[in-house]
């Protein structure tokens, strides 16, 4: 043990120090364990910054004990330049310190270049919440007799009624109507009731056009269970009221319905889209995980697997049509992955999102991926979530320059800070995530108007598309279609999701707020339509008129945290600054490898090419009359009439053919492309080819030349063949002049044949 102590040295400098700004008054450090350990365990650690570049006086030091290789320096001056360096110990001492790199940062924010802004506003929220709800008890307690007066033959049915009414029931089949669904999980299990059935109970026997919207309230009651009976209490509904407000109360009395059979008022999250089958049936879905399966008990229900009761409704549904349930336990799965993993929130750190939406007849839908829906399609930039001012001042100079030039290339990454090759490396990662070429992102934008911050240390700059692109309409060509694995939320549904996981207080208000409000407006609505005197027109407007007002307040209160509505509009916004062209942070003028396909062609390409045979394998099938002149796929140049009943598809290919004659090919002039892959070969003598023929016989014609390499020309159309004849020839022209006489025991001389000069 002497011996290795006095062997041992001192540790070598920490490698890899990095210094970042993690807010306006707090500065973070990562570095790692020196390259070499000289065989001598490292015990500790000790950060130390100063003012001064020298170290000469320190403006404080931290000792790592727990060996941790990372640390937070905090309670600084913000605004201030801080140097920082760190250094290793062992049992010898200490070792020479590391500077950080950079070698200095000053704690800093980007708000100070944009001014300090308000978000939230939860105080006037709260406000504002005990005003509406006085006011709406006030007008629904007043308006209750005249709203509900109706005669007792119809009062004393109704409780008749009632007492044969099965609504205390939950639903075994469903009929056409509208229908309320709980999901109640616990890991691999689900409760049931005792005919092994999800609970569901029914809310209208019929639905209108009005049914998203409807159903877009419904949500806003995934953050005010508890208020449920409270606002079915509070609103009075007649038959002569609207139908949006009939409809919104059966869906609080089959609300309340369910809360009274299971015996509890949570029913969990909304599911972001109603389960609709073609048999006129829709399925409102809420689910909820439990946190064990003693928590609700069902009287007379049970809990069951999954995969049971999958299996179970498979021998019982019909999978031509399949009914509303059937889908909802064939996806009850996804459906529960969908609430767990909506309810994640991302690790601290910045990231760069990616703000796409699509539109249809009713709504407006955001692009969001499956295993983070609460957000938008996003790449992790770096762990740090604050950004800088000088990093802000920077996108904010890229976002005045524009693209950039040679020179402002040079200036930018000499002056570039850690950032740009963050982002680089982030754009190029979501693009691949995303599907989208580089070459094809040119008109990509960052997002240069605020830095989205969610909150628990977690924040992103958005990139954007072209102006035309942001939205797309139906039957618009999208080129930022993703692969699998991503989602098209509603927007109300995203930014339902999206706060109840990084702003739960703030949604919980305004959920109340707006549903009460939504209602108040339907009642005021309706209370001044059903005005006769003057001081009641007068009375229903005014009242009328300050629920505007509440929800115009509420609107301004909601504005500021609506982050995607601002990036939304500024993305639409066609104007000649309009955020950093992504050309500025990486090279995506440069077009994608391609193959480049060269034809093979001789060096003499003075003639036709012969055709390539068909890809296509096939059969090989003994030639016949009626196959002469024939291809397959189109490979051949000879065309049949429309009208023809001959059938290619039991055509070989010309080179299974190889009989057809040809005049000889016509030079072509210089320069000529020629189409076709297959490299032509060369014309053959013909006097060497007639040596090989068999004796003359008056077979036709295309049988005298079987070996005769081939040359195929387009000719006009043919008419259709002689049943069980041979396809129609061209004419073949006569010689000129004479045919000189064969020599003796020499090949026989041809007549040249002239190319056909109309159609057969």
């Amino acid at each position: 043990m002497r011996a290795g102590f006095l062997h041992a040295r001192a540790p070598e400098a920490p490698s890899v120090v990095r210094l970042s700004v993690s807010s306006s008054s707090s500065l973070s450090v990562n570095f790692q364990e020196p390259q070499s350990l000289n065989s001598t365990v490292i015990t500790k650690y000790r950060v130390e910054w100063s003012c001064l570049q020298d170290f000469s006086l320190l403006a404080g030091e931290m000792l790592l004990e727990n060996l941790s290789l990372r640390a937070t320096i905090s309670n600084l001056t913000t605004g201030r330049l801080y140097y920082v360096r760190v250094s290793a110990y062992n049992m010898r001492g200490w070792g020479p310190p590391a500077a950080a790199l950079p070698p200095s940062a000053a704690p800093s924010n980007w708000r100070e270049c944009e001014g300090p802004r308000r978000r939230g506003h939860i105080e006037a929220m709260e406000r504002l919440l005990q005003q509406v709800r006085a006011t709406h008890t006030h007008y629904c307690c007043t308006d209750s007799s005249k709203l509900q007066n109706p005669s007792r033959k119809q009062s004393v049915s109704r409780s008749l009624k009632h007492l044969f009414n099965s609504s205390n029931k939950f639903v075994k089949t469903l009929k056409r109507g509208v229908y309320l669904a709980v999901v109640l999980h616990h890991k691999d299990s689900l409760l049931v009731t005792a005919e092994d059935q999800i609970p569901i109970v029914e809310v209208d026997d019929s639905y209108s056009s009005s049914l998203m919207q409807d159903f877009l309230w419904f949500t806003k009651l995934s953050c005010m269970w508890e208020d449920v009976r409270w606002l079915r209490q509070s609103m009075s509904v007649s038959t002569s009221s609207s139908s949006t407000l009939q409809a919104r109360h059966k869906m609080l009395t089959a609300a309340g319905q369910m809360q009274i059979l299971l015996g509890t008022h949570n029913l969990g999250r909304v599911h972001y889209e109603p389960i609709k089958d073609r048999h006129g049936n829709v399925l409102l879905v809420t689910t909820r995980e439990a946190d064990s399966t003693h928590t609700h008990t069902l009287g007379g229900g049970k809990w069951m697997p999954v995969s049971k009761l999958q299996s179970q409704r498979k021998s019982l549904s019909t999978p031509e049509e399949p009914y509303a349930l059937d889908i909802l336990i064939i996806t009850i799965q996804d459906i529960i992955a969908y609430q767990r993993r909506g309810a994640l929130r991302l690790t601290p750190g910045l990231y760069l999102g990616f703000l796409k939406l699509s539109s249809s007849v009713d709504q407006i839908r955001v692009l969001v991926s499956q295993r983070h829906p609460n957000m938008l399609c996003h790449t992790r930039v770096r762990d740090n979530g604050n950004v800088s001012r000088d990093e802000w001042e920077w996108i904010q100079a890229l976002a005045a320059a524009g693209e950039r030039s040679e020179e402002a290339e040079q200036q930018l990454e000499s002056h570039a800070p850690l950032l740009y090759y963050e982002l680089q490396t982030s754009i190029k990662a979501l693009l691949k995530h995303l599907n989208l070429p580089l070459h094809q992102s040119r008109l990509l934008r960052l997002y240069s108007q605020e830095v989205v911050e969610l909150g628990h240390g977690v924040s992103f700059l958005l990139l954007l598309p072209a102006a035309d692109d942001v939205c797309s309409a139906p039957g618009q060509s999208n080129a930022y279609t993703p692969l699998s694995g991503f989602l098209h939320l509603p927007l109300q549904m995203f930014e339902l999701v999206h706060f109840c996981t990084y702003k739960e207080k703030f949604i919980g208000l305004y959920c109340r707020l707006s549903s009460v409000l939504d209602l108040d407006a339907l009642i005021t609505q309706q209370a001044l339509r059903e005005a006769i005197s003057d001081s009641e027109v007068s009375s229903a407007k005014q009242r009328h008129q300050l629920i505007l007002d509440y929800i115009q307040q509420l609107d301004e209160v909601r504005r500021d945290l609506r982050w995607i509505t601002d990036a939304l509009q500024f993305a639409r916004y066609r104007q000649p600054r309009g955020g950093v062209p992504v050309s500025a942070l990486v090279n995506a003028d440069a077009p994608p490898d391609s193959e480049q396909k060269t034809d093979s062609t001789s060096s003499n390409n003075d003639f036709l090419p012969t055709p390539s045979p068909s890809p296509e394998p096939r059969r090989r099938k003994p030639p016949s009359d009626s196959l002469l002149g024939s291809d397959e796929d189109g490979s051949s140049e000879v065309f049949l009439p429309t009208d023809s009943d001959y059938d290619s598809s039991d055509a070989l290919s010309p080179r299974d053919l190889d009989l057809l004659y040809s005049p000889p090919p016509t030079p072509l002039p210089a320069g000529t492309a020629l189409a076709g892959r297959q490299r032509p070969r060369r014309a053959a003598d013909p006097r060497a080819q007639v040596q090989r023929l068999p004796p003359l016989r008056p077979p036709p014609l295309l049988h005298l030349l079987p070996s005769l390499p081939l040359s195929i020309q387009r000719l006009p159309s043919l008419p259709p063949p002689a049943p069980g004849g041979p396809l129609p020839l061209p004419p073949v022209s006569q010689p000129e002049a004479s045919l000189p006489s064969p020599a003796p025991g020499g090949p026989l001389p041809l007549p040249p044949l002239s190319p056909p000069e109309a159609s057969l």
